[in-house]
């Protein structure tokens, strides 16, 4: 009988012993696959909202698993001609959320709303559809003031007959994509119409700001373009 519980005992010791081996190896593998380094795209310098990516801006870094999120893009090629929506600083993971290939669509968050003529009191003649401009309020009740602290993205630029305004032989937006400023800039010397609406992608905490402002008549609005797309102002993000 005691030789059986020997036994007994013997074989449970090995089998625990067995299993704390294999635990301690499993925590180890794991802690060596977490600091595992795998590579993920970054600027190479800072890189302004605004900007189309070219995969010259981009390179890739290591960084250890357990720092990678999903979001993350791992090719430089993923990002090839997107367009940013918040700045890049030197050496950040680029996130999928701050690039867009579509970058006149609505982020999320977002709608796009025609701004109602009525509301408008200038509009600034030079603006396309792709553009960043500072929305200014008009009003003698309240004075006048800067209505969002941010510049917004412009989704279209109507003509009355309900058409894009734009050189047709070499439209803007193209030239925007691919990143050549100087057929960007010739397409809006050469584009002809008078602007007669305006969308703009805004956040309903926005729309509603300027739909409060403007309803009663006593406010309106002075669309110009903005020098600059939010962080174009030469800090690097995060700073």
């Amino acid at each position: 009988m005691n030789r059986r519980r020997q036994m007994a005992i013997s074989l449970a010791a090995a089998l625990l012993s067995g299993l704390l081996v294999y635990g301690i190896y499993w925590l180890q593998l794991r802690h060596i696959r977490l600091e595992e380094k795998v590579p993920v795209v970054v600027p190479k310098q800072f890189i302004p909202a605004g900007t189309v990516l070219d995969k010259s801006m981009l390179t890739t870094a290591l960084i250890p698993r357990s720092s990678l999120k999903e979001d993350m893009l791992s090719r430089p090629s993923d990002a090839d001609g997107m367009q940013t929506f918040a700045p890049l600083g030197t050496g950040e993971p680029l996130l999928d959320w701050k690039v867009s290939m579509y970058p006149l669509l609505p982020k999320e968050g977002e709608e796009t709303f025609q701004v109602p003529r009525d509301y408008i009191k200038s509009v600034s003649n030079g603006i396309r559809a792709g553009d960043w401009v500072v929305v200014y309020l008009s009003s003698e009740a309240e004075g006048s003031r800067r209505l969002y602290a941010e510049p917004v993205i412009v989704a279209a630029v109507k003509t009355a007959a309900n058409t894009e305004i734009d050189d047709p032989s070499n439209p803007s937006v193209l030239s925007m994509a691919s990143g050549d400023k100087e057929k960007m800039y010739a397409s809006r010397r050469d584009a002809n119409g008078n602007i007669d609406a305006v969308n703009l992608n805004l956040t309903e905490r926005q729309w509603l700001e300027m739909d409060a402002a403007c309803k009663d008549g006593n406010g309106k609005l002075v669309i110009a373009f903005a020098s600059s797309a939010p962080g174009m102002d030469g800090k690097e993000a995060g700073s």
